[in-house]
């Protein structure tokens, strides 16, 4: 069985006999099979007028508990979304309705985004569709290999991102 990836390979092997290009066989396939599952993932996102930033930004918010708020800096840290994109995503968030900023304390420096209630419903539905979505996308892989994949993968990723507290 032959897939872009071997294809690949044995062409490099051929003009570069010299270099190991066994490592394609996991990366390629991961970084290919990463274009997919985002494609895959991002259009549940679209239904519900969201990009990948945005539905993350919400999502934390969420999993924070009532009243579904944190700072700015809370929200990079619990998303996949870096500190420079963050300020962009509420602004487009608020603009739409679904989170709103205010300042907290007595200094009124610090500032807190939270969902509205509009912001609760979109990610409430939102969220559901997606891991319904992922459910099945991991159902293409036999349960007991989706089992030693997580592992694998959370081995790997733990080298990058070391251990969470």
């Amino acid at each position: 069985m032959t897939d872009r990836v071997a294809r690949i390979q044995a062409e490099w092997a051929r003009e570069r006999p010299d270099v190991d290009v066994s490592p394609q066989a996991v990366i390629g396939r991961l970084h290919r099979l990463a274009a997919v599952l985002t494609e895959q993932l991002t259009v549940v996102y679209r239904r519900h007028g969201l990009g990948e930033g945005e539905f993350d930004v919400l999502a934390a918010l969420r999993r924070a508990g009532p009243p579904y708020e944190r700072a700015p800096g809370e929200l990079a840290q619990h998303t996949m979304v870096t500190t420079g994109a963050i300020t962009k995503r509420i602004d487009r968030l608020e603009r739409d309705g679904l989170v709103t900023r205010r300042s907290e304390g007595s200094d009124g420096r610090r500032r807190v985004v939270a969902l509205t209630a509009a912001g609760l419903r979109v990610i409430d539905r939102a969220f559901t569709e997606h891991m319904a979505n992922e459910r099945r996308l991991l159902d293409l892989v036999d349960p007991e290999d989706a089992l030693v994949l997580e592992r694998i993968l959370a081995e790997w990723l733990r080298h990058f991102e070391g251990p969470t507290s």
